[in-house]
């Protein structure tokens, strides 16, 4: 049986896979070399790869994962496994487990054939942990976790209980990183048919007041940046990294797809750039049981 979220109101493995798994070749021309799709972590005189480490650093040290012994990443990092490996190879964890609904993502990963790396296709409600994780990290995922079609009821108990779960599988005083992109001035009868249809279909943003109201009591919410502006950067890096190898990409997925990608990175941008959307980095403590 194929796993899908669509039980709790999320977006579908092939709804995930019409996005991410279009092709690897295509996403290698305009990403950094770590393969990271999601938004950097700027600073002045960065470079795009700079500020993505720095972005995946931080993660790192809001989860206080450094040295831990067993990590999960739930979303792969948002991108080709990146956070992955960033926490084996730099962060001194001596195993990371990756959920990813997308084959061409896990794929990416295995090739390394790195036995302190389990990437798993599987949704985070059919995952079954080994052992208790010492911290969680997620980049980019809780955006798939409910459809624009659900009643808010329905979304807020989706995301209760992914932290219901999260709480179950950290150890005690485990730590989680969360980044998701969420509604600003913007609201759910503002989205663009264009993104629901084309780019994320079945998918659709929280806002920061939902995100709260649904880990209430199961995690403290020690810290929130909105990085906004930092997307419309790295967006922007994107889109035209994607122009200046314009052939190449043609070549690879045609001219519909390229056009395609070209606008949503430049709507994105704006939406960004005007507030609409906001950028959240969440750290969150496990609250545990007294």
């Amino acid at each position: 049986m194929t796993q899908t979220t669509a039980q709790y109101g999320g977006a579908s493995k092939e709804a995930i896979q019409h996005h991410y798994d279009l092709s690897n070749e295509f996403y290698s021309l305009w990403l950094d070399e770590t393969m990271t799709y999601s938004c950097a972590m700027w600073e002045e005189g960065s470079t795009l790869k700079e500020a993505q480490l720095r972005k995946l650093d931080h993660h790192i040290d809001a989860a206080r994962v450094r040295g831990a012994a067993h990590v999960l990443d739930i979303g792969c990092g948002c991108g080709w496994g990146a956070m992955l490996r960033r926490l084996v190879d730099d962060a001194g964890v001596a195993s990371a487990v990756g959920l990813t609904l997308s084959e061409a993502q896990a794929a990416w990963v295995r090739s390394r054939h790195d036995p302190r790396l389990d990437v798993r296709v599987e949704s985070w409600e059919h995952h079954v942990p080994k052992r208790k994780y010492g911290g969680i990290i997620s980049l980019g995922a809780f955006e798939h976790f409910a459809r624009p079609d659900v009643p808010k009821s329905e979304v807020i108990e989706s995301y209760r209980r992914f932290f219901s779960t999260c709480h179950g599988w950290l150890e005690s005083g485990g730590a989680m990183s969360l980044q998701t992109i969420a509604y600003g001035t913007a609201q759910r009868k503002d989205l663009n048919r264009f993104i629901v249809e084309e780019i994320f279909p079945e998918s659709d943003l929280p806002t920061l007041a939902d995100i709260d109201q649904a880990a209430h009591g199961l995690f403290e919410i020690e810290r929130v940046r909105n990085d906004r502006l930092d997307y419309a950067r790295t967006l922007k890096e994107w889109y035209f990294k994607l122009r200046a190898c314009k052939a190449e990409a043609l070549a690879e997925v045609g001219e519909e797809t390229v056009a395609r990608y070209e606008r949503y990175l430049s709507l994105f941008a704006v939406g960004f750039h005007t507030g609409a959307m906001n950028l959240l980095r969440l750290s969150l403590r496990r609250i545990d049981p007294r």
